[in-house]
């Protein structure tokens, strides 16, 4: 269970509402003591979404190796400042 205070509620609802979201119960507390907890709504929590990674490299780059000489030469061109 996470804590949050009162100023946290009021400053950073978005991050609050998006563990609660998330299926966390949220303790506020005023001074130290809990004077509110917020629970989620339904009981299953929603399920985060992940990216897929590797379907998007394969979109960007398809099937293609960098050989060795090819990374040697990116290697070179970052450690002399070029990002080319």
């Amino acid at each position: 269970m996470k804590t949050a205070t009162v100023a946290d509620l009021r400053n950073n609802f978005r991050r609050v509402s998006a563990l609660i979201d998330n299926g966390e119960s949220v303790d506020i507390t005023r001074r130290g003591r809990v004077v509110a907890r917020l629970v989620p709504a339904v009981d299953k929590p929603k399920k985060l979404v992940k990216p897929d990674i590797m379907a998007q490299l394969k979109e960007v780059w398809g099937d293609r190796m960098l050989t060795e000489a090819e990374v040697k030469e990116l290697r070179d061109l970052e450690l002399e400042g070029h990002y080319g």
